[in-house]
Parts: structure tokens; sequence; C-alpha cells
């Protein structure tokens, strides 16, 4: 191991312990337990996006860095206030379900992250997807892909734990 791999070794690990002094470990593992899908360098959920625009804009909206929210260890960004209020109330309304995480790849035991312009509301839920090829395979046969993914879901969150 080169010497700046060990001075960077010993700045993580000092980093985390500092966290855990500080009473941040929690928050740290609540990104983990909750499995949502999380940019690691900016710690935002669906890059950005505003989860309610999707119903109440009908398409992918930025949401804006002075209107945030924390849940399920990631930070949530919207348009306006009206939305983080609506989010707020219940984020299991608006989230992406399976966490952002791809219904089509997830009824096949795979854990793929959705990207917020692959998008479809069914049955009154956000789902998010891979590939433009897992979109069209979902608005094909929906009701087959959510009975699967529901299915697999609780062994595809075990596997993301570890």
């Amino acid at each position: 191991m080169t010497a700046a791999r060990r001075s960077r070794k010993r700045y993580i690990c000092l980093a985390a312990l500092v966290l855990g002094l500080a009473g941040l470990a929690p928050v740290l593992h609540a990104a983990t337990t909750e499995r949502v899908v999380v940019d690691r360098h900016t710690g935002l959920a669906i890059y950005g996006i505003d989860p309610v625009a999707y119903f109440t804009a009908g398409r992918p909206t930025a949401g804006r860095e002075d209107f945030e929210h924390r849940h399920a260890g990631a930070v949530w960004r919207f348009v306006n206030e009206g939305n983080r209020a609506a989010f707020a109330a219940d984020p299991e309304v608006y989230m992406p379900r399976f966490g952002g995480f791809d219904p089509v790849g997830i009824s096949r035991g795979l854990a793929q992250p959705g990207y917020p312009a692959l998008w479809v509301v069914s049955g009154q839920r956000l789902y998010l997807f891979y590939t433009a090829d897992a979109r069209t395979a979902f608005l094909a046969k929906s009701s087959e892909v959510i009975a699967g993914a529901t299915a697999r879901w609780p062994a595809v969150k075990n596997e993301l734990a570890e």
C-alpha cells in the first residue's frame, strides 16, 4: 500500500471515529437500513429531483437547496415549501417504491438503482428504472412486475444491508 493510500485510510478511520463519538453514527446507519438509493457524493435522494413534482407537475423537476428535508438517511429536495410539507407529512406516498431501485431488476433478484428521468407513476406510486428497456417491460406487464418485485424485495433488501 502506498504512503498516500495509508494516509487516506487513516483519515477515513479518524473521520468515522469522530462521527461515532459525535453521535452521528446512527444517521450514517439509517442510510443503509432504510435502503434508499442515495447519491454517495451528495447525499441526495433521486439526484435532487423533487419526488412530489412527479405527481403535481407530471415530470421530474429539480428541487432547490433551500427546500430540503431529511428522511430515510437521505436529503430530499423540493421545488417549494408546499411540496416539502406534503412529503414530510407522508413520505411513503411520494418516495419511489422499492427505495428507488428498479422494480424489474428487483423482480429478478437484482438491486439496480433507478434514474429520475426513467420513471412511471402507476397505482398512485412512483417507480424509477435503471434502463429504458426496463421501463418498457414494466409498462407492458406492470402488475406482474410489481407482484414479482414485492415478493423478492425482502430478500433483495437483506442483501443490500450486507
